[in-house]
């Protein structure tokens, strides 16, 4: 899965409305999320922009917001979503975030290329994340489309089964072999 932007932004919290710093990822599949520091291991939240994005606006589009200390007006972003609350963002610069409203905008409305290998084709479809295997090819130059490959969901369960088969015939087996030898005792 390729990463579209990642950075530092202010996010206003939804109780006490005060500004925190936050580390950024916009993925290819429209997925952003945050993080407290820039390390990655714990995920604040993750907003399938896909799916529940329903505006973006940038600068003063915002409206009334009052930006953080030392930032302007012009470097704010919001995001809102699909249940009527708003994401509300600053960047460090008024450039910075207009790249993220493109960037933003532009995830909301990208299509997913999607390989189905028992059809030998590929199709656009509306993303959906279950059953999906990621493939990332790199950097292939300009046009570059991603896809995602369909996993059989049977591929690899054939164990798993012949052990339960296994298990439930001992089972029955054990619980009916006294009711076999019950004709033989009349």
């Amino acid at each position: 899965m390729a990463l579209v932007k990642s950075g530092w932004l202010w996010r206003q919290s939804c109780v006490l409305r005060r500004w925190k710093k936050h580390w950024f990822d916009l993925w290819l599949d429209g997925n952003l999320l945050y993080y407290p520091d820039e390390n990655r291991r714990t995920v604040e939240n993750r907003i399938p922009m896909k799916f529940n994005c329903v505006n973006v606006r940038a600068g003063q589009e915002c409206g009334d917001i009052l930006p953080p200390d030392g930032n302007t007006q012009e470097s704010l972003v919001t995001v809102e979503l699909r249940d009527r609350s708003k994401l509300l963002l600053c960047a460090e610069s008024e450039d910075d975030a207009v790249a993220w409203k493109m960037a933003l905008m532009d995830t909301q409305f990208y299509p997913v290329n999607v390989y189905d290998p028992y059809d030998d084709h590929y199709q656009a479809i509306p993303f959906n994340g279950h059953h999906a295997a990621y493939i990332n090819q790199g950097y292939c130059g300009h046009g570059y489309v991603p896809f995602n490959v369909r996993e059989d969901p049977h591929r690899y369960s054939y164990g798993q089964q012949m052990a339960l088969g296994m298990l439930a015939g001992a089972v029955t087996g054990s619980a009916l072999s006294s009711l076999l030898w019950l004709p033989c005792w009349f």
